[in-house]
């Protein structure tokens, strides 16, 4: 265990703030936060503008997360790369890495593993370990980057875990993320997922961020959204639809609903019936996916007929609704599958929080 504390996750007001206490001006505040946000160092010797005195007493106290590249697969459909990433105490998280027209995107982990227990996830299969810092958030984006010597301008926070439960620390990577002195990401430029922890969304809407809100939907009513999602059974679908409401009056953000086409479970034109008529009227945008498949369960995704006939039923009750592109489809880039076979290969990660 760690016990020292992660200098990556202060932003430049606490940097400023350690450094006046230790007798030394502001400005090495930005020189380590630059070195720490912009280049993503690895240690503390590689801060050359600092004196090896100044670094020394750094190092004593702090330390700076990073991630180390366990396996890299790259896809030969569309250059696709996942990774699987080890941190400081042995635990791995996964990130993917996507190349559109308007650059990079990647999509990183909020956590080591998943509490959540969505049966059609693969991140949820071996539970939830512990929270990323800010700054193990951070470190994945860097790691992409210094790897494959590009700038990334794009994020999501959907990769493994839920960033709403992990709720501080994805909040203070975000503001560092934005930060235009860091990496310098738009806030909308970032997209982040939840499985829809009520509360959690009103204390986010309460924030006004400008990112993407996107809502892991998948059914629309709760017997259904229930036998697939355990948080259903706290928060229920209407319950869970007046937040994405109240969260759009207040931000005036449209909201991207996820729903994973699964067949013969959601994928019927009484389904999207329902679902039109929920949502009739939101400033919302409805993202089909064929599932994955999982071998730990025994879900199939939706024929190509099954969703042109949904897209059509929700265009009639004017939702807007598109099929996710799919990506890395031959390098399995759904997240949670890489540390499933690692762990069942080289069973290291911690144990399961409660």
């Amino acid at each position: 265990m760690n016990h020292k504390t992660d200098i990556k996750s202060f932003n430049k007001t606490e940097l400023e703030e350690l450094l006046s206490q230790r007798g030394l001006p502001k400005y090495r505040a930005a020189q380590i936060f630059q070195w720490l946000h912009v280049q993503g160092v690895r240690s503390f010797d590689e801060m050359t503008n600092l004196s090896k005195e100044l670094r020394s007493s750094l190092q004593a106290d702090f330390y700076i997360p990073f991630c180390t590249i366990e396996r890299k697969l790259v896809s030969q459909k569309d250059d696709t790369v996942k990774y699987l990433f080890s941190l400081y105490d042995g635990n791995t998280v996964e990130s993917v890495l996507m190349h559109y027209k308007y650059g990079y995107s990647i999509c990183v982990s909020s956590q080591v593993g998943c509490k959540m227990g969505c049966k059609f996830c693969a991140s949820t299969i071996n539970g939830c370990v512990r929270n990323l810092s800010a700054g193990e958030i951070l470190s994945q984006i860097h790691a992409a980057q210094n790897d494959m010597h590009i700038r990334i301008s794009h994020v999501v926070l959907m990769g493994m875990g839920e960033p709403l439960d992990n709720f501080e620390n994805v909040m203070r990577f975000l503001e560092l993320v934005s930060d235009n002195a860091g990496i310098n990401i738009s806030a909308r430029n970032i997209s982040l997922s939840t499985c829809g922890i009520v509360p959690k969304i009103k204390e986010l809407e309460n924030k006004k961020l400008q990112i993407t809100l996107s809502v892991s939907l998948h059914a629309p009513n709760d017997s259904i959204r229930s036998e697939m999602m355990p948080v259903n059974n706290k928060w229920g679908v209407e319950e869970l639809l007046c937040a994405c409401r109240s969260y759009v009056k207040a931000t005036s953000r449209r909201i991207s609903f996820e729903y994973a086409m699964i067949s013969g479970v959601n994928d019927s034109a009484t389904c999207a019936h329902d679902l039109g008529k929920k949502l009739q009227g939101m400033l919302a945008h409805v993202n089909l996916i064929p599932v994955n498949t999982v071998k730990e369960n025994s879900f199939h995704k939706s024929d190509k007929a099954h969703i042109e006939a949904f897209i059509d039923i929700l265009k009639k009750y004017g939702v807007n609704a598109t099929v996710r592109r799919t990506l890395g489809s031959d390098i399995n880039a759904s997240c949670g599958q890489l540390r499933s076979a690692a762990m069942q290969e080289h069973p290291l990660q911690k144990e399961v929080s409660d």
